[in-house]
């Protein structure tokens, strides 16, 4: 792989100072682990909030992307919500702010996303077919969890991000808080070119993209939080790309087959679907993770093609209205 220009690491380690210099202000608590790390907590011990949330989903998109809170109406329902745009989508998205790194050590466990994924490689094929891999000094790793992580489990980042562990920072966040809420609906784009990228569509071909979603309300146990912060997306996020195609007819049968309206598993809030799964997410139908709403507009022909629906009433279902 050719040396990047864009250092997705290097450009989150700066947002991660930011909050750690306003920890006050983004209501975060920042505490060094034995070998030097930094541990910024943004919901276990800490409040955290919109703006820890704002600034989280910016370090997920490796500094390439940007995100707004605002409140939406959908139909008769009224929402915080998110709104991210990047002019980088593959290395923002899949290269930096997905979800792809399971770190199990020990009896910890958490799913990581964001920058420090791209020094690991985690998950390689998906760098291989972005064709890119960060070179740096410094790591961010953002870990869905509501406990720290253990030295052993940061030195294990560490070493497989190939740094010392004093350049690492990692950023905890649990569902079951507005921080997590927030950082979670900041995925609608990435999770719209995840799916399409499944379905064969080449994720270097997509020149801008932008989305929103709706901010789930906070849930205190952790299956109905995810559930609602999955809901959010599924059943009400929409998401607009602009992209270089040779094909309308292909593009438009892409475009078709990407929300998560054509999945089986659609139709009922995400923490029943979850339960009939026996709490297994290999049993889930992954054609479910997608955006309720896709827009791709093709700007070699000028056509665009939407897909999708926004469903209010299970949304409403979900978050217990």
């Amino acid at each position: 792989m050719s040396k990047p220009k864009l250092s997705v690491n290097n450009s989150a380690w700066q947002l991660a100072k930011k909050l750690c210099d306003k920890a006050e202000e983004y209501r975060v608590i920042v505490k060094e682990t034995k070998s030097g790390a930094t541990l910024i907590d943004a919901g276990i011990e800490a409040k955290g909030g919109y703006l820890a949330g704002k600034i989280i989903t910016e370090i997920c998109l490796g500094g390439l992307g940007r995100a707004e809170i605002f409140t939406s109406q959908y139909n008769d329902l009224e929402l915080p919500s998110i709104s991210v745009y990047t002019d980088h989508p593959a290395i923002a998205t899949l290269g930096s702010q997905f979800a792809g790194w399971q770190i199990r050590v020990g009896d910890f466990s958490a799913m990581g996303s964001g920058p420090a994924r791209a020094l690991a490689l985690k998950p390689r094929e998906l760098y291989e077919k972005i064709k890119y891999e960060d070179k740096a000094d410094v790591a961010v790793l953002v870990l869905e969890t509501s406990r720290e992580p253990p030295e052993d489990a940061v030195n294990y980042i560490s070493g497989k991000c190939e740094i010392a562990p004093e350049e690492l920072s990692l950023v905890l966040v649990p569902t079951s808080t507005i921080t997590g809420s927030t950082q979670i609906s900041g995925r609608i784009v990435e999770t719209g070119i995840h799916k399409l990228t499944e379905l064969g569509f080449d994720p270097k071909l997509f020149a801008h993209a932008c989305g929103y979603a709706p901010i789930a309300p906070v849930h205190p146990k952790s299956a109905q939080a995810m559930g609602r912060t999955n809901d959010a997306i599924f059943y009400a996020g929409v998401a607009y790309y602009t992209a270089s195609y040779d094909n309308d007819k292909k593009l438009k049968e892409l475009v078709e087959k990407a929300p998560s309206s054509v999945s089986k598993s659609y139709g009922k809030p995400f923490v029943e679907i979850f339960k009939e799964a026996g709490y297994d997410f290999y049993k889930i139908d992954p054609g479910l993770f997608a955006p309720a709403v896709l827009i791709v507009n093709n700007a070699r022909t000028g056509s665009t093609f939407r897909a999708g629906k926004v469903n209010i009433d299970v949304l409403k279902q979900s978050m217990g209205l």
